[in-house]
């Protein structure tokens, strides 16, 4: 369930934000990509709750991309992201919530997934916030503060993961950060930025280990 805490540190959308550029129809979906296409490998990232326009996420994404991967970056949430507006109160939340289900997202990724399929890629991997599911290779990069999913439940998903496995995972808690420091962050923190940073290495360095 989402919570407030999901909802901190709105950042401030800028829709040509970013070096890549923007294809009005990727599996049906408007898609900010970034990346060379001549590349045989893919990453489908997936936004949090204020979507696909956020500075700092197009950034991760143009990170990621350097390292030699095309980048899709779709609007999952058809042009409908959180604002603080419509998440002050639980009930506004859930709101939300009811009209952009995980569900719905994870329908909506096969017809982009099966685009980039056709596209010629020989690989996919994909990276998500507060969206997920566990049956390739995963990642956990998890807050030490974070009420929708405590370091308890993070190793809970761990010992779950360990008796799998068929499926190697990894689960790591970032001390002394909370739910969205990995892209909702002051970037004038210099330790926040540092724990971000060391982020967006583990994610990369998991996406250059299964995505070949």
């Amino acid at each position: 369930m989402a919570t407030s805490q999901c909802c901190q540190n709105p950042p401030t959308l800028d829709p040509v934000c970013g070096k890549g550029h923007m294809v009005h129809d990727l599996g049906g979906l408007k898609t900010y990509i970034t990346g060379s296409p001549d590349s045989k490998l893919a990453i489908l990232l997936i936004s949090d709750i204020f979507g696909y326009e956020a500075p700092i996420f197009r950034n991760i994404a143009d990170k990621v991309a350097t390292s030699g991967f095309y980048v899709v970056v779709p609007d999952f949430l058809h042009g409908d992201p959180a604002t603080p507006e419509t998440m002050e109160t639980q009930t506004s939340i859930d709101e939300w919530i009811n009209k952009h289900k995980m569900e719905q997202g994870f329908e909506e990724a096969k017809p982009v997934i099966e685009a980039l399929k056709k596209k010629g890629f020989s690989a996919i991997g994909a990276a998500g916030y507060c969206w997920g599911d566990v049956k390739q290779p995963i990642s956990i990069l998890g807050a030490e503060i974070d009420r929708a999913c405590p370091p308890e439940m993070a190793k809970e998903f761990a010992e779950i993961l360990s008796s799998k496995p068929e499926v190697d995972s990894h689960v790591k808690i970032f001390p002394g950060t909370e739910h969205g420091w990995t892209i909702r962050y002051d970037v004038d923190d210099k330790t926040a930025v540092e724990k971000a940073d060391e982020a967006e290495k583990d994610m990369l360095d998991w996406f250059i280990k299964y995505v070949k």
